[in-house]
């Protein structure tokens, strides 16, 4: 391979020091800003997303204040097909997906190291809290070393190929240290506050966003108990995600979470806390990198979100694209559509959709 890197620069903190680092360690670098929908220079105030106008100003500035060219790459409509038109097929399908996670899939990893390619870039940089390390032929995906930034639960998605063409050179440092690097070094971004909200949702109203984009009318109906019961009327399904509990807009003599949504009957069921936990769950469109396949019941710890704490559990595979995993002990509020991850201590193991 040659030493010819391709680092994607978002205008955070993060992107503009793993640029640095990787001019330190001698690579040809260009720095490389992705447009990715309409709208991204219309933020509302307040927002913390990534890929504003702002944003591009910053990369360029750190780019130029390290003596590296600049580009931006138009990846709009491929943002739209992988990204946002999943997102809302699986809100109509009463999911909850993680758009992080198919941008990095589908866009940072695969078009991005696809034009890298083209332009004879052997490497794509990203500013991520990862590590990737080789071991036996074998690449493997782990923790960051500050587990407080640590993001390997996105970035689960990689495939060999794609982690052998990448390269996360703050994965060894501390959010911290990264700030102190870029203050050292004058850069613009040095004490910018890290991007939050789902880009293209940056007021958070996902409901809004895609009854807006879609054009389409989604039906009230009605709150129901465990038993049955109406207690309300709801104002449609892609409003809710399981363990909600505020925004239900309704009068109720105790604290009520949403347990399930049922499209067949356009019913949105509450229940108490205790009825959100459960031990076990099924995943698909699954992705492995410590092995090709899970042969026998292995013991993980597992994420069932980028929040929480791997948990120990259990899991097997049940088919080409399918895992079953068991928790020792019941999890909060799993949720269709979001991720689980497994680690083996700082390794990933894999992960998939929660089906």
């Amino acid at each position: 391979m040659n030493n010819k890197a391709m680092i994607a620069m978002s205008g955070g903190v993060d992107s503009s020091v793993a640029a640095y680092l990787m001019k330190e360690q001698g690579f040809d670098a260009i720095g490389v800003t992705l447009r990715l929908f309409d709208g991204e220079d219309k933020e509302p105030e307040g927002a913390k997303t990534c890929c504003s106008l702002d944003d591009v100003e910053d990369a360029q500035s750190v780019a130029a204040r390290l003596g590296m060219k600049h580009y931006t790459f138009n990846f709009k409509e491929d943002f739209q097909r992988e990204v946002i038109d999943r997102f809302i097929e699986a809100y109509e399908k009463c999911r909850t997906p993680n758009p992080c996670i198919e941008c990095n899939k589908h866009i940072k990893f695969k078009k991005l190291l696809e034009r890298a390619a083209q332009l004879e870039y052997d490497y794509v940089v990203t500013g991520h809290y990862a590590r990737i390390t080789e071991e036996n032929g074998r690449m493997l995906l782990k923790k960051g070393l500050d587990h407080k930034k640590d993001q390997s639960y996105v970035l689960y998605a990689l495939t060999q190929d794609q982690l052998r063409h990448t390269i996360l050179p703050i994965g060894s440092l501390t959010k911290d240290e990264v700030r102190n690097i870029a203050e050292e070094h004058g850069f613009i971004n040095a004490r910018k506050r890290d991007s939050q909200d789902i880009c293209f949702v940056p007021d958070g109203d996902y409901a809004s966003f895609i009854r807006q984009y879609s054009g389409k009318k989604y039906p009230n109906g009605s709150f129901v108990d465990m038993e049955g019961n109406v207690l309300g009327e709801h104002n449609g399904l892609i409003k809710y995600t399981i363990g909600q509990r505020k925004g239900l807009g309704l009068a109720l003599p105790k604290p009520m979470y949403v347990c399930s949504l049922c499209p067949e009957n356009n019913t949105v069921i509450l229940g108490d806390n205790s009825d959100l936990f459960s031990k076990e769950l099924d995943a698909e469109e699954i992705n492995l990198i410590a092995c090709d396949r899970i042969g026998m019941p292995i013991r993980v710890s597992a994420k069932v979100r980028y929040s929480q704490d791997a948990q120990p559990a259990t899991v097997w595979q049940t088919g080409d694209d399918k895992i079953h995993v068991e928790f020792d002990e019941p999890q909060r509020a799993i949720t269709s559509g979001q991720a689980v991850v497994l680690y083996d201590g700082e390794t990933v193991v894999g992960g998939g959709v929660i089906a």
